[in-house]
């Protein structure tokens, strides 16, 4: 169970996606957030998804003893929490209660203090929200090797499935998906220095087309600004109905600049290159997309780097200097080395 943001739960995908293969007599299920379906539904024969809304349908005490009562009626042999907070304690209590084999997460909020300090930092790797995971199930009795490729077979989804202003693709057409925006400021490309991204890779190849990726008014109004100055822009937001959509569309990407972000992940689920951003927080916490590269993460060495494991608190300097001083040909020069090697 985990009940958190986005990027988070998509991390689970690999992990959950390894275990149903490697004991497909095991009836999986997953209890997340509603949004998460998508991810679930169709990973493994022996995968389901329970949504479960935690702060309507399900509400305080009242609410998760109600959540407890649906989840005995599965009669579940284990319960792993891949979350370790307030609400899935009280329920791996509940249930410890009840004598179910229980395992949870250990966050080593120690080592991401050392990693995060404002002086002295200890610059070493954590493990990640993947292994971490693994290390649950191990626990439980069921150790995994993570061999996860994608959620689409090779060639990615069915394009026909999306709107006609997305596709088909043609053979000679590089498709380059960026994803701006994140949700801290930490995190966060400068706009007037993404455009310049943008530009340069169209100016690039008179073969790319630019899909950008985003939600919320403000998003959506750059975003359409962005479109109206290059007709090979290609305006995502808002465009699709579904994430499942979303997700076919990235399976069809040629690379993808992300930020530190669930946009990363889920280009990491169907096996899409991503150039990552990395401002207050960095690849050293543990949250690289699955099976992305380190060559392909884009960020500055500087002594307060990295501040934040979530890219949430103020800047210590006041002025983003790990975002506003990366050089937008830095980005492009790494996204047109992942598209020059596929043509």
């Amino acid at each position: 169970m985990r009940f958190s943001a986005l990027g988070d739960v998509a991390m689970m995908v690999p992990v959950v996606h390894s275990l149903a293969i490697t004991y497909p007599d095991v009836r999986i299920t997953v209890l997340s957030r509603n949004f998460a379906r998508t991810f679930f539904e169709d990973l493994a024969p022996n995968v389901n998804f329970m949504g479960a809304d935690l702060n309507v349908e399900y509400r305080g005490v009242k609410g998760l003893n109600a959540l407890y009562r649906r989840l005995m009626a599965k009669n579940f042999t284990a319960v792993a929490d891949f979350h370790n907070v307030l609400r899935s304690d009280y329920l791996r209590l509940r249930f410890n209660l009840d004598r179910y084999r229980v395992a949870h997460i250990r966050k080593d909020r120690a080592g991401r203090r050392k990693l995060t300090a404002k002086g002295h930092k200890c610059l070493k790797q954590q493990d990640s929200p993947f292994k971490k995971y693994a290390d649950v199930l191990a626990r439980l009795g069921y150790p995994i090797e993570i061999n996860f490729k994608s959620l689409f077979p090779e060639g990615g989804g069915n394009l026909n499935l999306l709107p006609a202003l997305f596709g088909p693709k043609n053979s000679f057409e590089r498709w380059i998906g960026i994803a701006p925006f994140a949700a801290h400021e930490g995190k966060v490309y400068p706009e007037r220095l993404m455009w310049q991204v943008v530009d340069q890779l169209l100016a690039h190849d008179p073969h790319v087309r630019i899909f950008l990726f985003g939600k919320g008014k403000k998003e959506e109004a750059t975003i359409g600004e962005w479109c109206k100055r290059n007709q090979r822009c290609v305006n995502v937001a808002g465009r699709l109905e579904t994430m499942h959509q979303e997700l076919i569309l990235m399976s069809h990407l040629d690379a993808m600049v992300s930020m530190d972000s669930a946009n990363m992940h889920m280009a990491s689920l169907v096996a899409t290159p991503v150039v990552s951003i990395w401002g207050a927080t960095h690849p050293l916490a543990g949250f690289m997309g699955w099976g992305q590269s380190l060559d392909n993460a884009v960020q500055l060495d500087l002594p307060c780097r990295p501040c934040s494991i979530f890219g949430n608190k103020p800047c210590l300097r006041g002025d983003y200097a790990c975002l506003r001083n990366i050089a937008p040909e830095h980005i492009v020069e790494k996204v047109v080395k992942i598209i020059s090697s596929k043509f």
